[in-house]
This record gives C-alpha cells, sequence and structure tokens, in this order.
C-alpha cells in the first residue's frame, strides 16, 4: 500500500533485491518495488526515512492507512511492534528497473566488538533478497531533504565526512560537474572500508582510515574527528568564494565548524553542517530529546 503524506513525501513499499559487501564495516543494500516508479530525487545528500522490521516480523509495522497521522499512530505502537525508523542517505537512483541503493555502516557485528550492534546494524548484516522494508523518501527532485546547496559563485568545496556521512558524500562528488574544484576528507574505519569515488570533478580526496592504534580524543564527552588535525595542517588552493560540507557525529560536527568559521574565516553563511548522529546517543533517544 502507497499512501501520500505532506509533499514532496511519501512512503514507499520495498523489498530488497540483492546486498553487496563494500568493505569489513559496509554493505550496499539494493531495494525495488512498484512504488519507485514515483520516487525523484536530485541526488547529493539526499536523506531518507527507513522503517525496518523487528525479528520475527515479515514486513514493517508502520500505520500509513492513517495518512497525515501515521506519526502518532506509529508513536503508540509498542516499542516492540512498531517499525525501527532509521535515517540514511540515497546512494543511488536507476531506473529500467527503478532501483534504488543505501549504504549501511555496521557497528557491533564483527567479532569481539566493544560496542553491541543496534537494530539497524544488526538488520543490515543479515538482510537478504526477499525483505521488506518501508520507506519515507521524496516524490520530487528538488526537497528540503537535500542540504548540499553551494552558491552559485562558489570556486572551492571542501567536503569531510565521517563513516555515517561518507555514502553522503561520494554521492555528492559523483554527481558534481567537470572543473569543480574540491578537497574532501573522508573517513573509513578500516582500510578496506576505503571506495574507489568516480568523479568528473576536479577533486583531491584524502582518506582517514582509523587504526587499531587509534584512541581518539574526546572533548565535552564526544571523540574529536580523526581529521581535524589533518584540517588544519591542511593548506587549500586560494578561493575567493569557498562552500564547505561537512557532516557526521554531531560534536565532532560544531569542532570542525568552529575550524572552518573561526580558524579559517570562512563566511557562516557558507558552511552547510549536519549532525547525522551523537556519541552515545541512540536515534530513538535523540528524535525522544528533540
Amino acid at each position: 500500500m502507497t499512501t501520500a503524506v505532506a509533499a514532496p513525501f511519501r512512503f514507499f513499499s520495498l523489498q530488497i533485491v540483492r546486498t553487496r559487501r563494500l568493505g569489513l564495516s559496509l554493505v550496499r543494500i539494493t531495494f525495488a518495488g512498484d512504488d519507485l516508479r514515483a520516487f525523484h530525487s536530485g541526488g547529493r545528500d539526499q536523506s531518507l526515512s527507513l522503517f525496518l522490521p523487528h525479528p520475527g516480523q515479515s514486513e514493517p509495522a508502520v500505520p500509513i492507512e492513517l495518512g497525515d497521522r501515521w506519526w502518532q499512530g506509529w508513536r503508540e505502537l509498542p516499542d516492540d511492534v512498531g517499525a525501527v525508523m532509521r535515517s540514511y542517505t540515497l546512494r543511488a537512483l536507476r531506473r529500467d528497473p527503478d532501483e534504488i541503493d543505501i549504504d549501511f555502516v555496521l557497528h557491533g557485528v564483527e567479532p569481539g566488538a566493544t560496542v553491541p550492534a543496534g537494530p539497524a546494524s544488526r538488520w543490515a548484516s543479515r538482510a537478504a533478497p526477499g525483505d521488506r522494508v518501508v520507506l519515507l523518501g521524496p516524490a520530487v527532485e528538488d526537497n528540503r531533504a537535500i542540504r548540499f546547496r553551494p552558491p552559485e559563485d562558489t570556486d572551492l568545496i571542501a567536503l569531510w565526512a565521517d563513516q555515517s556521512a561518507v555514502p553522503a558524500a561520494t554521492a555528492i562528488l559523483e554527481r558534481l560537474p567537470p572543473g569543480t574544484r574540491v578537497h574532501a576528507w573522508l573517513e573509513a574505519g578500516h582500510a578496506d572500508d576505503v571506495q574507489e569515488v568516480v568523479t568528473r570533478a576536479d577533486a583531491e580526496i584524502i582518506w582517514l582510515v582509523h587504526s587499531a592504534s587509534h584512541r581518539p580524543e574526546y572533548v565535552d564527552g564526544a571523540p574529536v574527528a580523526l581529521g581535524l588535525a589533518a584540517l588544519r595542517d591542511a593548506g587549500l588552493p586560494e578561493a575567493g568564494a569557498p562552500y564547505v560540507w561537512i557532516a557526521g557525529e554531531s560534536g565532532q560536527i560544531k569542532e570542525l565548524r568552529r575550524h572552518f568559521v573561526g580558524e579559517r574565516g570562512i563566511d557562516r553563511r557558507r558552511v552547510t553542517f549536519a549532525g547525522y548522529w551523537r556519541h552515545g546517543l541512540s536515534e530513538d533517544q535523540l528524535r525522544a530529546e528533540e
């Protein structure tokens, strides 16, 4: 069943058609469904809401039949019944056949993990063709769930992404027009999580790989971005109108934004920042806090 919500977003009932491991802690899941003919997105860092079933459920429980009141109905379902809701980024959209890709970072599912996996990581690690999900996504290409919007006069783009934001950053890089000057810093949990990024832009991409010996520094209880020292040491080309996009853990993003605005003197109106998660809190806890 497909039910319109508030334009330009709607629900899509989908199922997995294939999965592919991209690295030790990354898996790409491809979804399809008749509903996708109405899915439209301009790409870049397109944000989506994905609803996942609990173990033992054949499909996620989302009361989409309630129309605009679905949110209240979903919140009123018992915790072990109502679908698990998580935010992800559209990695790719294809036609003929209609398919979308979403990349999942797997936390806590590896042997010897010190932090237990959350419900989304557990689901993604076991996902198989035929598994069903519900997606809340865009029905129009240009929508408010796209944050990457460089001004027309931009002559240099700086990107920084932790693991959670790498799918968004790589999707951005792949869509940039030829000749766009870009410096990008992307974090990877393991060396085999490093991806080859295909881009027509004039891009310098630096992968920042965590190692077994790396112990993150903490400020106010949150880990400092692995790339902050690298950013401070990096020289950026001369630019009259730079644009910055940074995304990842909220505490790290604050430090990085402070660096670009306070230390580099970039106009704060030309810095887009997105906290995809917060250290020590689940997405459910964040949503309740908000």
